[in-house]
């Protein structure tokens, strides 16, 4: 997703946000569409705005979903502050810049582009024939969806997260097992990276489901979060583990790949080179050796910087396996209780990573 695209839909999901079920705007915006009365609604009331109104009745009152509903009743627009808690003006006439190019053929739906354009701010155009919602904002344009229209797509969407995470895991897993046996190659390795942002890319997708739902993606953000409890981070964890490129963080990397097409992702060569492969990113079968970030997070009540300490002295995940509970006693941050407790809690995951292969 590059810059613009990813700024762009930032500010649509600030403006779902805005408008999503549970919120004032919403109940009110619903009790038009459902009388078909149609409205014009501009959100904010800033230096660029109110030039543009002219006429209509000051109102300054408390923004209600019974007062939006009375006063779309009007032909004219209702102005609301920035913040959509009051009502400033209803049966207002807008008059913005009839140079300003415009998609649209209505009147209503018109004025309602070019306002947005004029001003950056956040428009309502309610279709009374079509009985549809439309908003702009700036050169965003949105049509919202009915709530059971969005709650299918999003529990489509949820299946598919499962399906992915179930194929990440075992990615890991094979991963986990073969840097225990130090014979990992660089596709294992970006496979891992792959598979982990596909999965971040569909729960990103999910958010923005949860954001149009409001009150009503409640259960589908509490099972959003049950599936990425256990794979959220696994993806920077495995480019921390690999990555040769000393000019970026791992962090860094991860953004860098999510601004990436669908197609670009599916190319292992171009992973491998985006952390840091460049001679033998075609050549997947080079051995690699990781570092041990991921593997020691699944320590528990290991902190971040006593595993950050850890990989400072030690360098490799086959030297920290391979010493002894003195030399890890010597590592800043590790008293001789945590040596041990690192040392039984490596033991304990191989052998369950092993484990679960043979079953």
């Amino acid at each position: 997703m590059r810059d613009t695209e990813k700024g762009a839909d930032d500010l649509l999901l600030r403006t779902l946000r805005m408008l999503a079920p549970g919120t004032v705007l919403h109940e009110g915006l619903e009790n038009i569409l459902r009388a078909r009365t149609g409205a014009l609604i501009v959100v904010g009331d800033s230096e660029l705005v109110m030039p543009l109104v002219n006429g209509g009745f000051k109102i300054e009152a408390e923004t209600t979903a019974s007062a939006l509903y009375e006063l779309a009743k009007m032909d004219g627009a209702i102005i609301l502050t920035g913040d959509a808690k009051r009502i400033l003006y209803a049966n207002a006439h807008l008059t913005p810049n009839p140079a300003i190019p415009a998609q649209e053929t209505g009147i209503r739906h018109r004025t309602a582009e070019r306002v947005a354009r004029q001003t950056g701010e956040l428009v309502i155009s309610i279709s009374q024939r079509r009985n549809v919602i439309t908003i702009y904002r700036g050169p965003l344009r949105y049509v919202m969806r009915d709530v059971g229209t969005v709650l299918a797509k999003a529990n489509q969407a949820l299946a598919t997260l499962e399906r992915y995470k179930t194929v990440l895991e075992q990615v890991l897993h094979n991963l986990s097992v073969l840097e225990f046996e130090d014979v990992a190659t660089l596709q294992d390795a970006v496979t891992c990276i792959q598979r982990a942002q596909l999965v971040n890319r569909i729960a990103r997708e999910v958010e923005r489901y949860v954001v149009e739902l409001g009150s009503e993606g409640r259960l589908v953000s509490m099972q959003l979060s049950e599936l990425m409890v256990d794979v959220a981070d696994e993806g920077i964890l495995a480019i921390r583990d690999y990555s040769l490129d000393p000019n970026h963080k791992a962090e860094e990397i991860a953004a860098m790949l999510e601004q990436w097409s669908n197609e670009d992702l599916l190319d292992l060569s171009l992973i491998a080179r985006a952390i840091g492969y460049g001679a033998n990113a075609g050549n997947l079968d080079t051995p690699v050796t990781p570092r041990g970030y991921r593997l020691l997070h699944k320590i528990p009540r290991l902190p971040a910087n006593v595993i950050d300490n850890l990989v400072a002295k030690f360098r490799t995940l086959p030297e920290i396996l391979e010493a002894s509970i003195d030399e890890l006693d010597s590592v800043e941050g590790i008293g001789e209780i945590r040596a041990r407790n690192i040392k039984d809690g490596l033991r304990r995951l191989r052998e369950q990573v092993l484990l679960e292969r043979q079953i």
